[in-house]
């Protein structure tokens, strides 16, 4: 049959928004804010280098490659990085954080010239009330601030992305007057930052728009950034409606690691994109992507995340099981990756895997035993692991039914 014929999408209902007539960039913040995150390693810049590339396979347009002003460690490491872009003329963009201030843009500007790589500096600071009350700063000082790093950064040759810390609990006449001062001072790109996971995908789509009008006021070309954070959960969402409101580029970071839970997760951002019609840039290598950011920052992936955790493709119940298993039977590739999943397995190079747990039915047993090499008609066999299996509180290991397939032919000698 038809696939249409085989879902029924309400997502697709008249009045849905079409993200096939779309398109964004993509800014991947893994090597800096992601590193920013509490609990992860610095890992050496070879693992970095590594990841680097990957970006580029997977059709990501551009890179925050750190912090330089934080120190040599860190500038040394995102000068590596911009080399290994300028000197292999790798297909992505490199931008560096700095604070609006000359001492952090002053490095950024020399790593340009040391490369020969177009850099983006995104000069970032506080914007919102409580921030400024915290700081002790008021706009005008602010303003100040905005005014000479900028002219400081342009004067160097460095492209500018201005960016405003807190924007979402930011006044509206206060960014007006910052946003509009960068970029009467030459920034020609601007940030909208959920700093703090504050924003729903409502508050989101009033910010973008005030940000089109904004800009539009201006009269300049000006691009118009998203960065978000999952501190309320709502990163990939309020991602979405950025797009959807035209925002430019969207960052986001591998696995969603960043300051305190986080950023969008540009692993699943890919998917969705992928999914909705947008990114047609193949992405079976997310899956090692993900891998290479949870291994060289030293933290677990957890089982439970989406797409790329250990069960994302894994089931152990019979009703599920017993559904694959008969789309694997039909040969169908499409059919065995959503009979039971809302995200294909084979499009991130992954695959289906049936387990054998308390809830499994014996077609769990029987695939099982036959995908490992073991004689799936043997009645006998069957009964044994499927009853050890009901015995047990827990999905069994390899180890575990081999063990029972081994008690079990010792018992007929």
């Amino acid at each position: 049959m038809n696939q249409d014929d085989l879902i029924y999408d309400w997502n697709q209902l008249p009045g849905s928004f079409d993200f096939t007539g779309m398109s964004v960039e993509l800014d991947d913040e893994t090597l800096r804010d992601g590193l920013q995150n509490p609990s992860v390693l610095d890992p050496p810049i070879e693992k970095k280098i590594e990841l680097l590339h990957m970006m580029v396979e997977l059709g990501i347009d551009a890179a925050d490659i750190g912090l330089p002003g934080a120190g040599p460690r860190t500038y040394d490491a995102v000068l590596a990085l911009a080399r290994e872009i300028a000197d292999n003329d790798l297909a992505i963009s490199a931008n560096a954080a700095g604070r609006t201030v000359r001492a952090d843009i002053e490095p950024i500007a020399r790593i340009q010239q040391a490369t020969g790589l177009r850099m983006e500096v995104g000069a970032f600071i506080g914007s919102s009330p409580i921030r400024q009350y915290a700081e002790g700063w008021d706009v005008d000082r602010i303003l100040t601030s905005t005014r000479d790093a900028i002219t400081f950064a342009v004067g160097e040759g460095l492209d500018v992305m201005y960016v405003t810390e807190d924007t979402t609990r930011s006044r509206p006449e206060t960014l007006t007057r910052l946003y509009t001062a960068a970029i009467e001072a030459g920034a020609r790109r601007i940030c909208f930052a959920d700093t703090v996971g504050h924003s729903t995908p409502h508050g989101v789509r009033q910010l973008i728009r005030f940000a089109k009008e904004l800009v539009a006021d201006t009269g300049e070309d000006v691009k118009v950034d998203w960065h978000g954070h999952r501190d309320r959960g709502f990163g990939l969402a309020n991602a979405l409606a950025a797009i959807e409101e035209g925002v430019d580029r969207v960052h986001g970071t591998a696995l969603g690691i960043g300051e305190r839970i986080g950023n969008v997760e540009m692993d699943l951002l890919l998917v969705n994109l992928r999914l909705l019609g947008m990114h047609d840039h193949p992405i079976e290598r997310l899956s090692d992507y993900c891998e290479l950011t949870a291994e060289m920052c030293g933290i677990d992936l957890p089982h439970n995340y989406p797409v790329f955790g250990d069960d994302a493709f894994r089931t152990g119940t019979g009703v599920h099981a017993a559904a694959i298993i008969k789309a694997m039977q039909k040969g169908d590739q499409w059919l065995q990756d959503c009979v039971y999943s809302g995200d294909p397995a084979s499009i991130v190079g992954r695959s289906q895997r049936i387990e054998i747990s308390p809830v499994s039915g014996l077609s769990n047993v029987r695939y099982w035993l036959d995908a490992n090499g073991f004689d799936s008609d043997d009645e006998e066999l069957c009964d044994a692991v499927f009853g050890l299996a009901k015995r047990c509180d827990h999905t069994l290991s390899r180890g575990e039914i081999e063990a029972e397939i081994e008690r079990v032919a010792k018992s007929r000698t």
